[in-house]
């Protein structure tokens, strides 16, 4: 939220002022008229919405930020709504108003009924979901090579510490956009020196992210060993060496524990084996596309999977998740998590229909 400094004297300082007064006075009544008492004070004030488009599966509506109000009280003539800095009057009490803030966000609405100079008033918290502003985003709709702008290759073996046993290539063979998908294709063939081919991209010194949520939807590759991973890795990585650099695992998976997603954070003071994670099953996570998501803030770094929160990360200040991050995509082979390898594993595919950066 932005602090805008008000100079005492101007005429929106004396606006607020005004505000504060008409609104600051909740569940109770003015105490005089300025018609010699005439006025009735309004009783049993009612504040009834409805956000637009909720169910049971989205309680906080479409994302469309519509709210649909009905507020009623007896003996009132007019009423006199605050919501943020709009204030709104009505003489039915019926109204809409349309909220922008994108995300899930509370919001309190102060409602005041009245009766000539006579009032009474209350407030209301509701729960209003945005769909957030895109970003930034790959729909991999181009068939050929992922889109040269937003990716580039890391190459290689033993997957930089994890004793991995594929080799990362840029080969059309391991990584490639088909049918509006980016399908990265683990196969068991000898290379450079190991017995199984993959890849792995990323959108280093292209795109990187500092808060915002992320959506990836994806299906995921199968067969003891398989470890595919959805990820996100702090920029400055070259002078602040991992873990001090932060990461964090929008989603991994490994082919010896099917269905069973992980969301974790690396840091200073858990990394490794060690790392701040947690984990949801999800049905069918290698034949079924699902959507992985990371709400990230200044102060929490939630994770879900098809928008149901499954792990929820208190960030601050001494954290590394305060600085850019850049996108990982890969599947590896074996390593200290992926495990013992099926030994008749041929091949599986990592496939991605979207990434979207919401802020």
């Amino acid at each position: 939220m932005k602090y805008i400094h008000t100079p005492k004297g101007s005429p929106l300082f004396y606006k607020l002022i005004a505000l504060v007064a008409i609104f600051s006075c909740l569940n109770c009544s003015s105490g005089g008229s300025g018609d010699g008492g005439e006025d009735t004070t309004p009783t049993n004030l009612i504040v009834n919405y409805e956000v637009v488009g909720s169910t049971a599966s989205l309680p906080n509506g479409d994302g469309t930020g519509v709210v649909n109000f009905s507020v009623s009280a007896d003996n009132a003539t007019s009423y006199k709504i605050l919501i943020g800095g709009t204030v709104i009057n009505s003489t039915t009490g019926i109204f809409s108003h349309t909220f922008t803030q994108g995300g899930t966000n509370s919001h309190t609405v102060y409602v005041s009924a009245y009766n000539g100079s006579r009032f009474i008033s209350t407030s209301k918290v509701i729960m209003v979901y945005v769909v957030p502003t895109v970003a930034w985003s790959d729909e991999f709709n181009t068939n050929g090579a992922p889109d040269p702008t937003k990716w580039s290759y890391e190459l290689g073996a033993g997957g930089w510490g994890n004793n991995e046993l594929q080799y990362y290539t840029s080969r059309p063979e391991n990584v490639i956009v088909q049918n509006g998908v980016l399908k990265i294709n683990l196969i068991k063939e000898p290379w450079m020196g190991s017995n199984y081919t993959s890849a792995r991209i990323v959108t280093k010194n292209k795109y990187t992210l500092r808060y915002g949520r992320v959506d990836i939807r994806a299906k995921l590759p199968s067969g003891g060993g398989t470890w595919p991973a959805l990820w996100m890795l702090g920029a400055n990585y070259e002078t602040n060496t991992w873990p001090a650099c932060g990461e964090i695992d929008i989603m991994e998976h490994v082919g010896n524990n099917q269905n069973t997603i992980h969301g974790s954070l690396h840091h200073p003071s858990n990394f490794g084996g060690n790392a701040s994670t947690s984990t949801v099953n999800v049905p069918n996570v290698s034949t079924e596309f699902h959507v992985y998501s990371v709400d990230w803030s200044a102060t929490t770094i939630k994770f879900y999977v098809d928008n149901v929160m499954f792990y929820s990360f208190n960030n601050n200040s001494s954290l590394p998740f305060n600085n850019p991050f850049f996108f990982i995509f890969n599947c590896a082979m074996g390593g200290n998590f992926g495990g013992a390898v099926d030994p008749n594993f041929t091949a599986s595919t990592l496939e991605v229909d979207y990434i979207r950066v919401y802020q």
